[in-house]
C-alpha cells in the first residue's frame, strides 16, 4: 500500500505562485510513474502532469509553460511548481502513483490507471 500526502494548496491571486507537494510512503518516488490531477466539484478529475521513471514529463495543454513537476528521490516527494496562476486553476489537487510504470508512456491522463491517490490540497485563484 502507498500512502501519500499532498500539501501546499493554498489562496493566491491571479498571476501568483505555488508549489504542490506530495510525500511518499513506504515506496519511492522513482522507479514509477506519478502524476498530479485536479478535480472541481461536479467534474471529473483532470490529468494536469506526470512524471515517468526515466523523468519523462507530460502535460495537459492548460498546464504547459506554467506548471513544472518534479521529484526528489532522496526525500521521496513528489512536487507541482505552478505559476501565472489564473481563476481557472482553482480546483483541488491530487498525486497519484499509476498501478505499472507504462501508464505514463500510454495513459498518462487517464485517472482509472493511477492506483493510490492522496487526500488533495485545495488551490484557490482569485482574479
Amino acid at each position: 500500500q502507498v500512502h501519500l500526502v499532498e500539501s501546499g494548496g493554498g489562496s493566491v491571486q491571479t498571476g501568483g505562485s505555488l508549489r504542490l507537494s506530495c510525500v511518499s510512503s513506504p515506496y519511492s518516488v522513482s522507479g514509477t510513474c506519478m502524476a498530479w490531477f485536479r478535480q472541481v466539484p461536479g467534474n471529473e478529475r483532470e490529468g494536469v502532469a506526470s512524471i515517468a521513471w526515466d523523468f519523462t514529463t507530460r502535460y495537459s495543454d492548460a498546464a504547459k509553460g506554467r506548471f513544472k513537476i518534479s521529484r526528489d528521490e532522496v526525500k521521496n516527494t513528489l512536487y507541482l511548481e505552478m505559476n501565472s496562476l489564473i481563476p481557472e486553476d482553482t480546483a483541488k489537487y491530487y498525486c497519484a502513483t499509476a498501478s505499472t510504470s507504462a501508464t505514463c508512456a500510454n495513459a498518462w491522463s487517464q485517472s482509472g490507471e493511477y492506483a493510490f491517490w492522496g487526500q488533495g490540497t485545495q488551490v484557490t485563484v482569485s482574479s
